[in-house]
């Protein structure tokens, strides 16, 4: 389902920057969608960390069929975090898993059988104390916890000004192809509050036409 906000920002960004009306007319059927729950969607980020989309995707389904047999059939499926906890660390490791990583799952799992990290206080929070909960989480930096506010919490106002695919298409649309640093680029995406998510989303689009959903 597309945000309630995409209709009203995309017709504020076309109004404010030539080139996100020309992005925005480009791809005019894409919008942000959220696929499955807070829990599984971090583990799936943890999981994907610096190794290629292919052997992620392999441990993650060795993953999926080793802490819930029986949702590892879907899509996008659901996990519970107690399950996560309680599996030995020796189990996960044979899923592919390094231990360092099969540590970082257990401590997400702990954070959220706690209530250290509660989904349902989240709409309380601003951005940054929502980040700033998400790397509490041993092995969750600053660039995961932006995508995850952006891709599954929708919210619109983020610039994760650290990830390479924005700084290469800023450097293609508005830098003459030059790299830009983190304040040029704040400067530049000044004019998109409050919708700097989703000018982000229009400017990924330029780079790679088929979305990522998470």
């Amino acid at each position: 389902m597309k945000p309630a906000y995409w209709d009203e920002a995309t017709r504020a960004l076309a109004r404010r920057d030539r080139t996100m009306k020309r992005l925005i007319r480009a791809f005019p059927d894409v919008h942000l969608k959220r696929r499955s729950d807070p829990f599984t969607t971090l583990a799936r980020a943890i999981v994907g960390q610096q190794i290629s989309v292919r052997a992620a995707d392999t441990i993650w389904r060795r993953f999926v069929a080793e802490v819930a047999p029986g949702a590892s059939a879907a899509a996008f499926p659901r996990l519970p975090a107690a399950a996560v906890e309680r599996t030995a660390m020796a189990s996960l490791r044979a899923c592919g898993l390094s231990e360092r990583k099969a540590a970082y799952l257990r401590d997400l799992a702990r954070h959220f059988e706690t209530g250290a990290l509660n989904p349902k206080g989240w709409r309380r929070l601003d951005d940054e104390a929502l980040i700033a909960a998400l790397v509490d989480v041993k092995g969750i930096g600053r660039w995961t916890a932006e995508m995850f506010l952006i891709f599954h919490e929708l919210r619109a106002d983020v610039l994760p000004v650290d990830d390479i695919g924005l700084q290469k298409a800023m450097a293609n649309h508005y830098f003459s192809g030059q790299r830009p640093t983190p304040v040029q680029m704040r400067e530049v995406a000044a004019a998109w509050h409050p919708w700097r998510s989703v000018a982000t989303w229009y400017l990924w689009r330029s780079l790679d036409p088929v979305p990522v959903e998470y």
